[in-house]
């Protein structure tokens, strides 16, 4: 299996494209022929990055400035993208909290659940009837190893990546053998730039260098496992130790380790 050959018509749509993983991915999907349609809050900074791929790999790139999280911005994306010839989604977007969900902002916490798995749903929903029809498709799913597992002081992320993670592969079970590949993304922490150690956030400090993996590196590995249709893609050590942790070892055990850490990313 591969991915959907690129046509004029057709489209790939990465969300959260305006950084990290999300522009790593539009730019490798470009590099390979596929023309974009581009989706972030951010419009003048895909603007920019559209313009490049434009230039670099001669595809058309469309952008779509929205919030994901905001049903009503939501909302007019999604029925376009139902009417549209979609070959590629890539269910990027996402936001994390830390610390004890009850002091954090209840407005934040809701709009994390509407953005990592409502609009998750909603876009997958709007896309593959066309690509079931048309015996095409392919859809990568940025889950998480956080979603394996119960994890205090990320208890709104966990969630939300849970559900990532088991429609993705629920979906996928449905999915054989219809031509529609399905790929659930897990990755460790993923670094788009060396940080200035004076801006260095609690995460840099904590998570060694070499842990670390880069966007480019995880959508390209990303995008090969889709072509390959390959369930599950997960890089990175610190995400290969979350999900065998989560798998193997007692939540009971696990939770109270993995909460302590946490906590430390909340500050």
């Amino acid at each position: 299996m591969s991915l959907p050959t690129p046509t004029p018509t057709a489209r790939a749509v990465v969300t959260g494209a305006s950084s990290g993983i999300g522009e790593a991915l539009a730019t490798d999907l470009a590099g390979r022929g596929h023309s974009l349609i581009l989706v972030a809050r951010r419009g003048d900074v895909m603007e920019k990055l559209a313009a490049q791929l434009r230039e670099r790999h001669g595809v058309d790139v469309e952008v779509r400035a929205c919030d994901l999280s905001d049903r009503d911005q939501r909302a007019p994306l999604v029925d376009e993208l139902s009417t549209r010839e979609i070959s590629i989604l890539c269910n990027n977007a996402g936001i994390a909290t830390f610390g004890p969900v009850a002091e954090l902002d209840a407005g934040y916490e809701r709009a994390q659940v509407e953005l990592n798995a409502v609009a998750v749903h909603d876009l997958t929903l709007a896309v593959l009837p066309g690509m079931v029809e048309r015996r095409s498709g392919g859809i990568l799913m940025v889950g998480s190893a956080a979603g394996n597992m119960p994890i205090p002081n990320n208890a709104t992320y966990a969630a939300t990546k849970a559900f990532v993670n088991t429609f993705s592969e629920s979906l996928r079970g449905e999915l054989k053998g219809t031509g529609v590949n399905v790929t659930l993304l897990a990755p460790g922490p993923v670094r788009t730039e060396t940080p200035d150690p004076a801006e260095a956030s609690i995460v840099d400090k904590l998570v060694p260098d070499f842990l670390w993996i880069s966007s480019e590196y995880t959508a390209k590995v990303s995008l090969d496992a889709l072509a390959d249709n390959k369930m599950r893609i997960v890089p990175g050590i610190i995400s290969k130790a979350m999900s065998t942790a989560g798998q193997y070892s007692p939540r009971a055990v696990v939770a109270p380790i993995v909460g302590t850490f946490y906590r430390k990313l909340g500050g």
